[in-house]
């Protein structure tokens, strides 16, 4: 049983993580720079509830370690995975004696050689820090919970809501929960797990719809209960293939009744639903949405067709040039009377600098894409007009696009998602006059979504196909649904994990 502890009026508290999806299904590897690590103040900067005269930054004494988010990509490679650890472990022995950490994390992170990447750094972390320190995870609803993470951590928890319109207020509630422990001096709380065999992909589970509406508005109702701290639901991330991949539900709080309860209603909340998730649009091949899209009224325009199987924000590569080929083969769209169709995006480092060159105007001949997934297609060559030209992107670097009859390619010197109204109006770009936008994506983020009056979602290959079960999982956790559609009920009994200084014994389940 976890002892009362000293209350701290003003904690001493470090903030460190390092946070991506990894497809284990994309040839890609993740580099160290593409977590645009920050150290120090920097760090601070991240989150608007710790700017100066902010009550939570006043409440305690942080201190940024090391916190790194990457575009979600491929496996991460160990010489990255190693000397962001490294930094990140010397900075925090090198902060004064801690009271608490946050830790802040996606948990899909795959790295070459090692299972549950975010469990193993956090085990590093508490060897650095001591026993003592009190732990808050926060992560991804998209990220895995395994139940070495429930233990080397004091609280955790996760967004409730996908699209993530709530990630800053999940990381402030992290944060909140982590002062107010120790400030109070109260004892670690007890955490109820559970782990549920369903793997599903994200774009089956939005919370926009109904069965994950009311799954997710079941966490609130747990979380007012007394005894409960915090409540959570992951779905878990289906594009990697690890024996943690699967759905979770943690409820922690200081009643184990209240907690192990809450967890259980929780999952079988989840489990009994499983066969009622459906996609968040109508769905079909991509030359299906595309006659949809030719055939749709005026009023259904702009229409948005998600090119998901290499969506750079689950874990594709980006490079695909898959769904760009069937676009340019189809003549009514390269037409120069033809529909206004823009397409993003295909990766091109040569052909963006050529294009920078010729200049905004010129036409030119340029080849671009599968240079990293070149599985289902080669490289793509269009002949067009230079439209536009923008340097200094976050993700992208440059970014230009190419007129080709009614088509509008973009390509990057890097991937990029295309989330925004203002990532097509940079490139002089209007989506909401474009008869078809494709972008490179599952669900559309609210802005997107907003915008479309039509929309669906193709079946496109790549490294984060929709179609799970042509995908080739062999190392999860057997049975799961839905890649074992008629298995029996599993246990969805609670488990109580000891608290992180007390040993975990036995093996996750």
């Amino acid at each position: 049983m976890s002892q009362p502890r000293t209350a701290v009026s003003r904690p001493v508290i470090a903030i460190a993580g390092l946070g991506i999806e990894s497809s284990t299904f994309s040839p890609a590897r993740t580099a160290a720079p593409a977590f645009h690590p920050q150290r120090g103040d920097e760090v601070l900067g991240r989150y608007p509830f710790l700017a100066p005269g902010q009550p939570l930054r006043e409440a305690a004494e942080w201190h940024g370690a090391l916190v790194g988010k990457a575009l979600p990509g491929g496996t991460v490679t160990a010489g990255a995975f190693a000397e962001l650890a490294d930094d990140l472990i010397e900075r925090l022995t090198a902060t004064p004696r801690l009271d608490g950490l946050w830790f802040d994390i996606h948990g899909a992170m795959t790295v070459e050689g090692l299972d549950d990447a975010e469990s193993v750094l956090l085990g590093w972390i508490r060897e650095a820090v001591g026993p003592d320190v009190i732990v808050s995870t926060s992560m991804d609803l998209h990220g895995n919970v395994s139940r070495e993470l429930v233990h080397r951590s004091d609280l955790i928890t996760c967004y409730r809501m996908a699209p993530h319109e709530d990630h800053m207020e999940t990381k402030e509630r992290a944060a909140r929960n982590l002062v107010r422990l120790l400030a109070t001096g109260a004892p670690r709380p007890v955490k109820a797990w559970v782990p549920v065999p369903v793997l599903l992909a994200g774009e089956q589970t939005s919370t926009r719809l109904e069965p994950a509406k009311s799954v997710y508005a079941a966490v609130d109702e747990v979380e007012v209960a007394e005894g409960v701290v915090d409540a959570a639901i992951w779905v878990g991330y289906a594009w990697a293939d690890e024996p943690r991949n699967r759905a979770a539900v943690v409820v922690t709080g200081p009643s184990e009744p209240a907690v192990t309860a809450g967890a259980e209603r929780l999952a079988r909340g989840f489990w009994d639903a499983r066969r009622e998730f459906a996609f968040v649009a109508p769905t079909g091949s991509l030359d299906e949405c595309l006659d949809d899209a030719l055939a749709a009224p005026a009023t259904a325009r702009p229409y948005f067709i998600s090119d998901s199987g290499d969506n750079p924000t689950a874990g594709g590569a980006g490079d695909v040039t898959w769904g760009l080929h069937r676009v340019l083969a189809r003549p009514e769209f390269t037409s120069p009377d033809g529909p206004t169709v823009i397409y993003a995006s295909v990766p091109g480092p040569a052909a963006v600098d050529a294009a920078v060159r010729a200049g905004v105007g010129a036409t030119v001949t340029v080849t671009a894409g599968a240079e990293v997934d070149d599985r289902h297609a080669g490289p793509v060559t269009l002949t067009g007009v230079v439209h536009a030209v923008k340097h200094g992107d976050r993700d992208a670097g440059t970014e230009v696009v190419i007129r080709v009859g009614g088509v509008h390619a973009i390509l990057t010197r890097l991937r990029k998602p295309y989330h925004h109204e203002h990532d097509f109006t940079d490139l002089d770009l209007d989506p909401r006059a474009a008869d078809l936008v494709i972008v490179k994506i599952g669900y559309l983020e609210p802005e997107l979504f907003d915008m479309a009056a039509g929309w669906k979602l193709a079946l496109t290959p790549g490294g984060v196909d929709q179609d799970l079960l042509r995908l080739g999982h062999h190392r999860i956790r057997r049975p799961m649904f839905p890649f074992d559609a008629d298995m029996p009920d599993p246990d969805l009994t609670a488990r109580v994990v000891p608290p992180s200084n007390e040993p975990l014994t036995g093996r996750d389940e």
